[in-house]
């Protein structure tokens, strides 16, 4: 039977799925061509809008379903993406980009925790902060959920997706694609950012750019594993253990890639999964819009984002003399 709960469900992911067609609409109209808005990048700004005008008005109970396409269906979006590229491509980009991903991950650490310290903040959500800046917010976050519940850098990191095509456009960082491409995926936080940066710049950019991302997820583990170990340090009896969170999407991933080097289905079926990607992509970019209200950043406090704007500035600044130096 189904029920009432799964309906529930079924309404917030339905809510998205309206919000992300219109987001494909509005990609197809002249203006949003001449910007180089993607429908990825309509949706983010359709659930922002959303977040902060019509939500307070619809049932609470829909909420589930918009965090269903903000986690899961982001997962297996990223998870089809592997459609999009081969290990050959990936062995073109790799030695580059695990140089300056190693090199973003533990200078962000590094600096976090240090800045942390100068602004008295607790030690825990300063690690957290700056875990998050250095790989994948939402991922560390989960990381380490009985320390800190929220991911309070967000705010930095949707302004920074729109910022980096606009730079681009301009001609004023003076990269090349393949240096875009380093660039966007070892200094963007989340990998629907990246996603939604590298579509708006082109799939010269966005291939490359989600191939550092994902080498730089691949981080989250040995990371995870060495912060659970220190919080766990920390915990009174051994109460209240840090769990750690592997981001097994990442593995998907590359086995997808795996099989799509293998050349095994015709083009048209490559190109179908990638259209209906896309579109999973669309809706997991909304949600994440969806839940990115005024409200909830007030309540994070000053410091958290005086952190991680911080940290931002040094990806804006480091990330670009390293993708410069690196490639």
């Amino acid at each position: 039977m189904f029920s009432e709960k799964h309906g529930n469900i079924l309404h917030g992911i339905l809510l998205i799925a309206l919000f992300s067609c219109a987001a494909f609409y509005l990609a197809d109209t002249q203006p949003a061509r001449s910007l180089s808005f993607s429908p990825l990048i309509l949706g983010i700004l359709l659930g922002m809008l959303y977040a902060n005008s019509l939500r307070n008005h619809l049932p609470e109970t829909w909420v589930p379903g918009i965090l269903f396409c903000s986690k899961q269906l982001l997962r297996a979006g990223i998870v089809l993406y592997g459609f999009r590229l081969t290990f050959q491509s990936v062995a073109a980009i790799g030695a580059p980009a695990i140089g300056i991903d190693a090199a973003v991950v533990a200078g962000t650490l590094l600096l976090g925790v240090l800045l942390g310290r100068a602004l008295k903040m607790d030690r825990d959500l300063a690690l957290l902060t700056s875990t998050g800046s250095a790989i994948c917010g939402a991922a560390a976050v989960l990381g380490a959920e009985p320390v800190v519940k929220a991911a309070p850098h967000k705010t930095a990191v949707a302004v920074s997706m729109f910022l980096y095509p606009a730079l681009w456009r301009a001609g004023i960082l003076g990269l090349t694609p393949e240096q875009m491409g380093l660039y966007t995926g070892a200094t963007l936080h989340e990998v629907a950012h990246v996603v939604g940066a590298g579509n708006a710049m082109g799939a010269e950019i966005a291939d490359g750019a989600v191939i550092v991302k994902m080498i730089r997820v691949m981080m989250l583990a040995p990371v995870l594993l060495v912060m659970s170990l220190l919080l766990a340090r920390r915990t009174k009896g051994g109460a209240g253990r840090a769990k750690v969170t592997i981001p097994w999407f990442a593995f998907g991933f590359l086995a997808v890639i795996g099989f799509n080097s293998l050349d095994l289905l015709p083009e048209a079926a490559v190109a179908g999964i990638n259209s209906f990607d896309t579109f999973l992509l669309t809706m997991a970019m909304t949600a994440l819009g969806a839940e990115t209200s005024i409200e909830k950043f007030k309540r994070a406090g000053a410091k958290p984002f005086l952190l991680a704007g911080l940290l931002y500035l040094w990806l804006l600044g480091g990330g670009y003399l390293l993708s410069r130096w690196i490639l």
